[in-house]
């Protein structure tokens, strides 16, 4: 394709840096300039993201400069990230070829971190580029400017699209992009992404659906190649452990490969394994190597520091959650140390591909298991790599308390009308097979709160006119409408403030009303007595007290402090990636490329017991401690494997087995009881073909949810993402203790009085695809049926010890309770040994 298409200054831009333009960037101009939508696949360091801006670029540089005095034309390109610090991250390279070229462009960022006297400008004065979050765009539109202000808009670009589409934020977006298009006729949309399983869920997900029987497709532009990774997974002189994920036993490598590279992204699964391996790191800085940590919990100015040192080449290592795992372009990074299993194929090339960041050079990276079962996990997530595979999840459903909130804010923004808001509605891919019906019941439930709450004032948000349109019921709800606005209903929060602690017994704030650190978890701190110390935001600090919403800390030493545990960030096992597990179990010519000790284990597993089928299920029971044991190896993920544990635990009651409790990890699920379970599966007394029935996800599945409160907790955030329950009101904000009381009150009343009440439907949505996996069990099931192989042992098995060794376990807090565990798996390892 001709480079015509880009003009003067532009190719001399390119030249100037002896660049020419890419095939793939030059054909989204030709396909945007013609009013195609269109996704873009490329690997990282494609040039994706300057693909994505270089049609609206062109556009504003042929619209040319303002003459000084006249007024704006509102946004001409939304760019909606699901990151801030990627939002900030585009800004920042992108303002390097705007002012390079002198182009007459101005852009700006908002995200949740944007001052409020800077949004409210915005507002007055838009700029040409908003760089910004799903969030944001609620907020956005609904505004009663919201039709001025994005009248003249011409384009969105959705960055990591895959990331972006399988959530509830993605739902959000997709009703968002639906009034987008009524706003502005003519829309064009650029979905970029480097990871993607079916092209053609991002393809509907960018276009208008006009047929809710048929599915339109966006344009596509794929580009082929990338340099092939260089992965490798560490092989440790040290004892891999068989459980746990503190990977504490690799911190000496892990410093070791940080001094031999220029600059390291360390990634982790979970915020509380991001302080303690930063900890961990510290302890052992002898060449005091310049490493920072970044997680969402801290401070914006904290992590915003980070950033810009790790921009400036500042930093030899970044100890990051997800926070960072996304499109952030940081040229210098040689090496990603992914601390723990991936979780999933495209997560891992995701992150790898934070380093170099160019196409044609290969990304390193390297990956520490933090168990046994891990290495085999870290080996399946190489393996596809080697061969490509992606495995992002599927284009989800448009959830119904995401659609609740969309309707109150375009309540907040003009009068709605119901039939054609139901039609731009069902236009989006994710809502397009939403009945009138369905629709109705949640427009009643934002109205009314539905048939069992509407006498009540509180749950009144919308009127309908003499002119057949909704309105708000008064001003104030638009007003807590915007203090609530999100799909994350994170666990409620409290700001860490340093302060300093007198002997005197009186605390001052250090600085100018106490710097805060960042926040943690409400129910964390609830378990704290004064006095106790745990790590945050890289130091150790000791907790002073409770003040309203903030918990205060000073600074202090120890050489056991508690780690932050989050509810949150705990990644599911992806199927693609247990397939290959299983596949490597039960072939044995595989473990070649294993570490000697794993190796071992497997084969030890393979003399003293069964090595579990790839598409089989291997059941163990075994005697021990006056106790009897089930350990069955699904690979299924942590989920699917706790609602089998439920279950099974119901069935084996009925069938008079004496169960006592189960445990699960991602890996198996273990049952144990009172009753002998392998004299009763030997003799047929439970057929074990019966107890994996399909149906146990039946009645059992209904009797078990009836005594659970798992469905109450999925409740309370449906609860709190559609409105009914408000955590922000203005000059106060709900403790988790209030909201919790009032949602469990809430939820009984509707389970009593109006049991198909919209909002517990989506409960049970929520439920089923998340907490419980359903889909996930219903296919193990169907898997297993007729492959089921029981073996009983005398004692434990080698495979057995990593589950067995979850029982009981509470989060590992420090060094000490390592140590504990170590010599409880010496005592079952020296058992299944024997």
């Amino acid at each position: 394709m001709d480079a015509a298409l880009l003009p003067n200054r532009f190719q001399s831009w390119f030249a100037a840096r002896g660049w020419a333009p890419r095939q793939h960037q030059l054909q989204l101009i030709d396909h945007l300039s013609a009013g195609h939508s269109t996704l873009l696949i490329a690997p990282t360091g494609a040039g994706k993201t300057l693909a994505g801006f270089l049609p609206s670029l062109v556009e504003l540089e042929a619209r040319g400069k303002r003459k000084p005095g006249t007024a704006g034309d509102g946004i001409h390109t939304l760019y909606i990230s699901p990151l801030k610090a990627l939002a900030v991250d585009i800004a920042r390279n992108l303002e390097a070829p705007v002012s390079e070229m002198g182009l007459p462009v101005r852009l700006e960022t908002r995200t949740g971190d944007t001052p409020s006297h800077k949004r409210q400008r915005q507002k007055l004065n838009p700029p040409d580029i908003l760089l910004t979050t799903p969030e944001q765009i609620a907020l956005l539109l609904s505004d009663p400017a919201s039709a001025r202000l994005f009248a003249s808009l011409k384009t969105v670009i959705l960055d990591e699209l895959h990331a972006l589409v399988t959530s509830k934020r993605g739902d959000l977006l997709a009703l968002g992009l639906a009034r987008l298009r009524r706003l502005a006729p003519g829309l064009r949309t650029i979905g970029l992404s480097a990871t993607v399983a079916e092209p053609d869920d991002l393809r509907a997900y960018l276009v208008d659906q006009p047929d809710p029987e048929g599915r339109a497709l966006s344009h596509m532009v794929q580009v082929a190649g990338g340099a092939q990774p260089d992965i490798s997974i560490l092989d440790s002189e040290e004892r891999v452990p068989w459980s746990g994920h503190s990977s504490r036993y690799a911190i000496r490598d892990i410093y070791e490969l940080i001094k031999k590279h220029k600059v390291s992204l360390l990634f982790v699964n979970t915020r509380s394994q991001a302080e303690m391996v930063f900890q961990e790191l510290w302890r052992i800085n002898d060449d005091t190597l310049p490493i920072a940590l970044h997680h969402g919990s801290l401070d914006v100015g904290q992590r915003r520091k980070v950033e810009a040192a790790m921009a400036s080449g500042a930093l030899r290592a970044v100890v990051a959650t997800s926070s960072l795992d996304m499109g952030i372009d940081w040229g210098d990074i040689d090496l990603v140390i992914n601390i723990g299993a991936p979780k999933g194929a495209s997560r891992l090339a995701q992150r790898i591909g934070r380093a170099n960041h160019r196409m044609d050079e290969p990304s390193k990276a390297v990956l520490i298991p933090s168990n046994r079962f891990e290495v085999l996990e870290c080996q399946a997530a190489l393996a596809a790599s080697k061969q490509g595979k992606q495995d992002t999840p599927p284009l989800r459903q448009g959830a119904l308390d995401v659609l609740a909130q969309h309707l109150l804010g375009l309540a907040c923004a003009d009068p709605l009308d119901a039939v054609a808001t139901h039609d731009e509605i069902r236009s989006s891919e994710t809502y397009r097979h939403l009945d009138w019906e369905t629709f109705e019941k949640v427009l009643d439930f934002v109205a009314t709160g539905g048939y069992a709450l509407k006498s009540y004032d509180q749950y009144a948000k919308l009127r309908k006119g003499k002119d057949g349109l909704w309105r708000i019921a008064h001003p104030k709800i638009a007003q807590q409408y915007r203090l609530n606005v999100g799909t994350i209903v994170e666990a409620p929060m409290l700001k860490v403030r340093l302060v300093r602690s007198k002997a005197d017994g009186r605390r001052t704030p250090v600085g100018r009303g106490g710097r805060v650190l960042g926040e943690i978890e409400e129910y964390f701190i609830e378990q704290m007595a004064p006095g106790d110390t745990f790590l945050f935001g890289g130091e150790v600090v000791r907790f002073e007290g409770l003040r309203e919403n903030e918990a205060y800390v000073s600074r202090t030493k120890s050489d056991n402090p508690m780690i932050p545990s989050y509810m949150g960030g705990k990644f599911p096992l992806s199927t693609y990636l247990a397939e290959g597990v299983r596949a490597m179990l039960a072939s044995p010519s595989t473990w070649k490329a294993l570490p000697d000790q794993v190796r071992e284990w497997l084969e030890i597993q393979r003399d003293k017991s069964v090595l579990p089928a790839k598409d089989g299920l291997l059941v163990e029971t075994f005697p021990r401690a006056n106790k009897h044991y089930m350990v069955c190896y699904p690979f299924e993920g942590r989920l699917a494997h706790q609602t089998l544990g439920m279950l099974l635990t119901k069935r084996l009651e009925r069938l008079g087995a004496r169960p006592l409790g189960f445990v699960a990890n991602d890996y198996a699920l273990s049952v144990w009881g009172l009753s002998d379970l392998s004299l009763s599966f030997s003799s047929g007394k439970i057929p074990l073909d019966q107890l994996f029935e399909e149906d146990i996800l039946g009645d059992d599945l209904d009797a078990w949810l009836a005594d659970s409160s798992l469905l109450k907790r999925t409740f309370r955030n449906c609860a709190v993402i559609a409105g009914l329950i408000e955590r922000r009101h203005p000059g106060q904000e709900k403790s988790g203790r209030q909201v919790t009381v009032s949602s469990d009150l809430i939820y009984d009343v509707l389970r009593a009085h109006e049991p198909d009440h919209i909002l517990l439907k989506a409960t049970w949505n929520d439920a089923a695809e998340g907490l419980l996996d359903i889909s996930r069990l219903g296919e193990l099931l169907a898997r297993i049926r007729g492959r089921i192989t029981h073996t009983g042992l005398p004692h434990v098995s080698p495979l057995a010890v990593p589950i067995l060794l979850e029982i009981g376990k509470e989060p590992v807090y420090g060094e000490a309770i390592d140590t504990l565990l170590a010599d409880a798996a010496e005592e079952l390892i020296l058992e299944a040994m024997e």
